[in-house]
């Protein structure tokens, strides 16, 4: 068996969809790009501003963040999605929150004895996370399939990428209560959480799902979506102090530190809420022109309350929607990336100017 932990894993999805890309791509019209949620937008004057003004700065930054940043991150918290009663010290910077997934099993030690529960339908990294751990992995979006045994860790997703599904206050406490009863930690992955459409996502930090009690609970937030920061890097995680205690300690040692400029820039982004609301009216926008788009088209739209995706089907096979949409100069996310659930949908990203979703509705019609 080889050493290397990439033996192990799969291929990286979106390196499969070299022949439709090409398909879309041979449009007269050119390609619209909608399968990969990337901010396609200006990041906001006020955070260019700020990453500028710190760039002269040459020494470390703090893993643990500067107090700046962590005061933004308890007020944003606060006044954007009502989570109270965060510990001062319960909250810690990361390098975007895909590398905080990716890493979390190891950073937490586990490994080979420790199951890993992550939603039937996922963003890869989770399983991608348990395997570079040595942890086993099981898919279940109910309490009834995990069965008798006890997992170190799930992970929630809502907003769910890919579906857009958002999770209720009943489900999200039952949840809660049962791993709390097993010492089981909770890692909610809530990226989507400042894009609410047909329903109203709650963080599991709420007090209204946890009580004001955040123990065995963290919460991972990005700035990629809502502040368009992908290219930053910048997202955070908080939650239970002793937890969030532990992942600074082992961090520190491995030299996990978001680069002081970008802290800066997640200052200004989390003080500023007019840029959020800016962002957030341009996706609903662009929403609102390519659902109805899609239905007429003979598309089902499921779930997508929320988040930056539809979740759409033709009652088909994915990679034959896939081919039908790249004719058409269109390429989209077969759902089969996400789980055998998903083989008979596609993920469609609303991440593209308004040119190109004007472009995408006009070819579906």
């Amino acid at each position: 068996m080889s050493p290397l932990k990439s033996a192990s894993l799969p291929v990286f999805p979106w390196d499969t969809l070299a022949d439709v890309t090409a398909a879309a791509r041979a449009h007269p019209d050119g390609i619209v790009d909608l399968s990969v949620g990337t901010p396609v937008d200006d990041v906001a004057p006020v955070i260019q501003e700020a990453l500028a003004a710190a760039g002269a700065t040459p020494g470390y930054p703090t893993t643990a963040g500067t107090p700046e940043l962590r005061a933004a991150i308890h007020a944003a918290l606060a006044r954007r999605f009502g989570i109270t009663d965060v510990a001062p010290a319960a909250v810690l910077p990361v390098i975007g929150t895909k590398e905080l997934i990716a890493w979390l099993p190891t950073l937490l030690g586990l490994g080979a004895e420790d199951t890993v529960v992550i939603p039937e339908l996922a963003y890869p990294t989770y399983d991608v996370g348990a395997r570079l751990a040595g942890a086993k992995v099981l898919a279940a979006d109910s309490l009834t399939q995990i069965g008798p045994q006890t997992p170190a860790l799930i992970y929630l997703n809502s907003p769910s990428n890919p579906t857009g599904k958002v999770l209720g206050l009943d489900h999200l406490r039952k949840v809660v209560g049962w791993a709390r009863e097993r010492g089981v930690l909770i890692a909610s992955d809530e990226c989507y959480l400042g894009l609410a459409w047909d329903a109203e996502p709650l963080s599991v930090l709420h007090p209204s799902v946890c009580d004001g009690d955040h123990t065995g609970l963290l919460a991972i937030h990005s700035l990629s979506k809502t502040s368009s920061l992908a290219g930053y890097r910048a997202g955070f995680v908080a939650g239970d102090p002793a937890v969030v205690a532990e992942l600074l300690a082992v961090r520190k040692h491995a030299g996990m530190m978001v680069p002081g400029p970008v802290q800066a820039a997640m200052v200004a982004g989390l003080e500023d809420d007019e840029h959020v609301a800016v962002q957030r009216e341009r996706y609903a926008r662009r929403r609102a022109i390519l659902l109805p788009a899609l239905q007429a088209a003979g598309f089902t739209i499921d779930h997508s309350e929320a988040g930056l995706y539809l979740w759409a089907t033709r009652g088909e096979p994915c990679r034959d929607t896939l081919a039908w949409l790249a004719e058409r100069g269109i390429l989209v996310a077969p759902g089969e990336f996400y789980g055998p659930a998903g083989a008979q949908h596609v993920r469609v990203a609303l991440t593209a100017t308004d040119e190109r979703i004007a472009a995408a509705a006009q070819r579906l019609g």
